[in-house]
């Protein structure tokens, strides 16, 4: 691409394009005027975005940083192998390059004397499989993807006038302000590139922007794009939980800390799932039908809640580690079950105080969190601070021996642990506060605030929550992020949420719905496992009827008591051998081989679910209940 600039490579000496690092240079300054940036969407359904960037330079050496450590991500997840077709001009002459040989995403420039402004131009080269974030029909703009900046700036301090391009027919939204329109070319206001990284932008075929709950200020939109007409003309309980969910929040946190809110939405199975918070705004990816389908919905019913949740939680309210001037610099996660695991907490309840979810679908998805840490044998070893402490390396890992290993924990732990507190709160004080005191408090510091970030260390936490409740919070929040399996403490906290948790033969349409969308076949808390729909294992509890048998992930079953594999097969089979003394024979492939192993289990298929702890107070129930008529 841009052929015409294929002798820049030529045009300085390669000893005049590394940096001198022998000699000492001031810290570098934020260009002097705006950066010109253009993203050419039209290219799009060939999975092509192209980039010019016009960035003012002053002679001498300049190094351009390509994002790297993308807010919300908690990991150094800039797809800088994807960006290519890099040409740098000046004045119509090429500029030569050169990449740093450390740091992958920092270019090194020489800018000749008498030169003011550099363009760059550029392609990011979009996946093609499920990471993709355009269609033939719609696309989703991450800036991250699309820019560079001076390095070793602040990057609140870097101004940029972005513009978008895009293809016929198409149109669009999201946080960013437009100035004017021509064609299909949209440019916005000046912002910064903290700002710009921060609001993405859906465009498609088939868009609507839908105001939510409109007497509420500051405002908020759904902006829907999905790959077909029918699937963007969201269904009218969708649309109103969303509307609930913005009047909900508002007695919650008792605050907002944006200009206006826009919900991005995709609904597509040709890109990939989203989930990403932003200040003023949220990506959203879910399947085609991830709201038509009533399974689906149940199944994404908390995705909206908790991006959302996030403008004031990880994004206004943010770990000190997790928030760095830049996107070079590495962010720490020891705070992420704070950030994560009590958006999680607020995120579920919102869904069911908006809506979105029954009380029992809440009941369900919250047994599921506590069941996924009841089978984590990986506890013994690794707290839930080290979870998140590493979750830069485990974030988006395999799947294979996950309870082991265990994976990002500080979700569910972090929904348990504030539930826990929540509780407690309500105990101490008989019901006259809760949860939702802390949140106005901690969350809501300095009432309505425009888009900032005002960071906090573990030491605030216990003072709020000492401010709402007196109580050795210190201990009780170390504990638990710092203590050793087996088991997870906060789980036996579900009773004094008036619940406990159990195991029955019914799969429950939460459950249902979320197998479905991940094409799973589950046998883990019976017999040790779980397969795709090929039968090929993914995961293997230890110590469990699998896991003693000689089952690991890789293997593929093959048959079941003499039948083909399938889902229904393997539950079929379990259920038949329930109260029996007759073995469960598994035909499986490892490698080029085919082996029989029999399991001896006879308990019938389990499935997690909360039960009335009778007698206690239903603190549960009275939490998710809506704050607003």
């Amino acid at each position: 691409m841009h052929l015409r600039c294929a002798l820049a490579l030529l045009a300085l000496p390669l000893a005049a394009l590394a940096a001198d690092k022998k000699t000492a240079a001031k810290t570098p300054e934020a260009p002097s005027a705006p950066i010109r940036l253009s993203v050419d969407l039209t290219d799009s359904y060939r999975h092509l975005v192209h980039g010019t960037e016009t960035i003012p330079v002053t002679a001498g050496a300049l190094t351009l940083e390509y994002p790297e450590w993308i807010p919300g991500t908690h990991m150094p997840a800039g797809p800088i192998a994807q960006f290519a077709g890099i040409f740098f001009t000046a004045n119509g002459k090429p500029i030569g390059w050169r990449r740093d040989d450390v740091d992958m995403y920092a270019f090194h420039l020489e800018i000749p004397a008498g030169v003011s402004e550099v363009e760059a131009k550029f392609d990011y080269l979009d996946s093609t499989d499920q990471r993709a974030f355009t269609s033939n029909n719609l696309a989703v703009l991450e800036w991250n993807t699309a820019v560079l900046y001076p390095a070793k700036v602040p990057v609140a301090k870097i101004k940029v006038t972005p513009s978008i391009t895009l293809p016929a027919g198409w149109h669009g939204g999201g946080a960013l302000v437009p100035a004017n329109t021509s064609g299909n070319t949209i440019t916005f206001e000046t912002t910064d590139v903290e700002t710009l990284v921060d609001s993405p932008y859906i465009a498609g075929k088939y868009f609507h922007e839908i105001a939510l709950a409109p007497e509420c200020t500051p405002k908020h939109f759904l902006d829907v794009a999905a790959d077909t007409e029918e699937a963007a003309n969201l269904p009218k309980a969708t649309i109103e939980a969303a509307s609930k969910l913005v009047r909900e929040t508002r007695p919650l946190y008792k605050s907002s800390h944006y200009r206006d809110y826009h919900f991005v939405l995709s609904l597509s199975d040709k890109i990939r799932g989203e989930g990403l918070e932003h200040h003023q705004s949220s990506d959203n990816g879910v399947e085609l039908d991830g709201y038509s389908s009533p399974a689906m919905a149940v199944s994404n019913a908390d995705l909206l809640p908790h991006e959302f949740t996030h403008s004031w939680n990880g994004k206004y309210r943010r770990p000190a580690r997790l928030y760095q001037p830049d996107y070079a610099t590495p962010q720490q996660g020891d705070l992420l079950w704070v950030y994560e695991g009590m958006t999680q907490y607020w995120g579920n309840v919102l869904a069911a105080r908006a809506g979105f979810w029954t009380a029992e679908s809440y009941r369900d998805a919250l047994a599921s969190s506590a069941a996924s840490l009841d089978t984590r044998p990986g506890r013994l070893w690794r707290n839930t601070e080290d979870t998140a402490i590493s979750a830069q390396s485990i974030r988006g890992g395999s799947q294979a021996w996950v309870t082991w290993r265990r994976s990002q924990d500080y979700y569910p732990e972090g929904e348990l642990i504030w539930l826990d507190a929540d509780t407690i709160i309500r105990k101490l004080t008989n019901d006259q506060k809760s949860l939702n005191d802390f949140a106005a408090m901690f969350l809501g510091v300095g009432g309505d605030t425009p888009a900032k970030v005002l960071p906090y260390e573990f030491d605030e936490l216990v003072k709020d929550l000492n401010q709402v409740v007196a109580y050795d919070w210190a201990k009780f929040l170390k504990d638990r992020i710092l203590s050793h399996g087996p088991g997870d403490p906060s789980i036996e906290g579900l009773a004094q949420a008036g619940y406990t948790l159990a195991y029955t033969d019914t799969m429950s349409s939460y459950q249902r719905g979320g197998l479905g969308r991940r094409g799973t076949v589950d046998a883990l808390y019976s017999l040790g496992f779980r397969a795709n729909r090929e039968g090929v294992i993914s995961d293997v509890y230890m110590d469990s009827v699998a896991y003693k048998a000689g089952l690991g992930p890789g293997i593929k079953i093959v048959g079941v008591n003499s039948t083909a594999f399938s889902g229904d097969a393997l539950y079929g089979a379990i259920k038949a051998a329930k109260g029996t003394d007759k073995a469960i024979d598994l035909l499986v492939a490892i490698g080029n081989d085919l082996k029989t192993i029999s399991l001896s289990y006879h308990d019938g298929e389990k499935y997690p679910h909360l039960v009335r702890a009778e007698g206690s107070p239903a603190y549960l129930d009275e939490i998710i209940k809506p704050m607003v008529n």
